[in-house]
């Protein structure tokens, strides 16, 4: 996408590069770390909340895709919001989005000092956070294609441990792998208080984590403005998110919890290293932190790319500070990339000094902002596809399917999921501090007058026609 200097970011991204950035950024922390808490609220029924979760961010990915693939820029939900709904929208979606971002990355660099005690237990965690937010900033200054090959190396190392305990799990469940021959079945599933052992409230209060899990998977859209064939290759990424979300979440949450009572995960230690330790396999401990490790670093590497082209494509559209619609030599926005880093660096301090509960209630305000991106994702799509032509919607190559019934189960099921916050105790700050950043970006968009600019856009557009 061209901005207002006739600079534009390059489209250095291949297929296999969006292919594993899509499924690298849903699986992480969400899913070693996360998953243990959501296993606690709801049981083995947890696998049944990742499923339904599963289905709608399968409906919301193709309805970004089906805008995407017919109009790929770099502002992605930003640019549709605020052409299909609203410049108002637009404006609050772009600071939303860079804000899940900011607030995600400020979790996850804080999680790499976390992890790096493991071999280093006398270090302090705030030198580690600090040192990886210098790395992946320095990477985000790399060609985009750079940027794409780490991050393709990153998400495969995920993949990998994910197959491996997937597939030794399925070992010891038919076979008896590491359990003396005795195969272990799935008995554990239903043996412990039945598969709802909390009942469907059980599910329900989990919903937070599994969708904070799915955090992420929207990314595919951002990359649209850097991607090689944007018709083949984000269809294709997209299409294969569903699949790839089943298999590696409810798969790996289906083994674990077939091998182990649900009840004991996460009082010894991470599943994926009871099970690799299981079957003998030395140091399985030291092998998942590096995967962990690598997985937050992933997290943080793809909210830095992120924030920087959102913070971009306000700057095209006046509603940041000018300079931060510049790119550099190698086509990156540079500037809007460090005024990301400089934000996060705030995350560092703040971290160091804050007790273990506030990554509950980072996670949980991420999940709100989320939501809005997704919800806005929903209505730019239904808005787009009501405005168009039957010869339009006729010639549009990739369409969102069950259209508008999924779009309306997706946005009551978003829905739900805040009502869920709000009732929870411990996640009900994000429906608090989401709503007073929303009023706030609203606050600062009439005082600034953006409203009177885009209201002379549009009469403009409208003279011109």
């Amino acid at each position: 996408m061209s901005n207002k200097q006739g600079q534009e970011l390059h489209r250095g991204l291949e297929e296999r590069h969006i292919n594993l950035m899509s499924l690298g950024a849903a699986i992480g922390v969400g899913l070693f770390l996360g998953s243990a808490t959501a296993i606690k609220m709801a049981g083995p029924g947890i696998i049944v909340g990742y499923g339904i979760a599963g289905v709608i961010m399968f409906f919301i990915m193709r309805a970004l895709g089906e805008m995407a693939i017919n109009k790929p820029v770099a502002g992605s939900f930003s640019a549709y919001a605020r052409e299909y709904i609203s410049p108002l929208t637009g404006y609050l979606t772009g600071w939303n989005y860079w804000f899940l971002w900011i607030v995600t990355c400020m979790a996850e660099i804080t999680a790499v000092g976390v992890y790096m005690k493991y071999w280093f237990p006398g270090s302090a965690g705030w030198a580690w956070a600090l040192a990886a937010l210098v790395v992946m900033t320095t990477v985000n200054f790399l060609a985009v294609k750079l940027y794409g090959e780490l991050e393709f190396w990153f998400a495969l190392i995920k993949i990998v441990t994910i197959c491996a305990m997937i597939v030794v799990g399925l070992g010891t469940i038919i076979f008896g792998l590491g359990h003396g021959g005795v195969a272990t079945g799935i008995s554990n599933l239903w043996n412990h208080g039945g598969i709802f052992p909390h009942g469907i409230k059980g599910v329900l209060m989990a919903l937070q984590m599994v969708m904070f899990a799915y955090l992420g998977i929207e990314m595919i859209g951002v990359t649209a403005g850097e991607v090689k064939n944007p018709e083949k290759t984000l269809a294709k990424a997209v299409d294969s998110v569903f699949y790839r979300i089943l298999i590696f979440y409810v798969g790996a949450l289906f083994v674990i919890m077939s091998i182990y009572p649900w009840q004991e995960i996460g009082t010894k230690g991470s599943p994926f290293v009871l099970t690799f330790s299981q079957v003998g396999i030395h140091g399985a401990a030291g092998i998942i932190n590096f995967v962990v490790l690598t997985a937050a670093l992933s997290s943080c590497n793809s909210g830095i790319f992120s924030t920087g082209r959102m913070l971009f494509d306000l700057a095209i559209n006046g509603e940041a500070p000018k300079s931060l619609g510049n790119v550099s030599k190698s086509g990156v926005p540079g500037l809007a990339i460090i005024a990301s880093a400089i934000v996060l660096l705030l995350g560092v301090a703040l971290n160091y000094f804050l007790p273990a509960k506030v990554f509950t209630m980072v996670t949980s305000i991420g999940t709100f902002t989320a939501i809005w991106t997704w919800g806005v994702i929903l209505i730019a799509q239904l808005r787009n596809r009501k405005n168009m032509s039957p010869e339009q919607r006729k010639n549009l190559k990739y369409k969102l399917p069950l259209y508008p019934l999924s779009s309306y189960i997706s946005l009551a099921f978003l829905v739900l999921v805040l009502v869920v916050m709000a009732i929870n105790p411990d996640q009900r700050i994000a429906v608090i501090v989401g709503p007073i950043f929303i009023l706030l970006l609203v606050g600062i968009y009439y005082i600034k007058g953006f409203n009177k600019r885009d209201k002379l856009n549009s009469s403009n557009k409208e003279q011109a026609s």
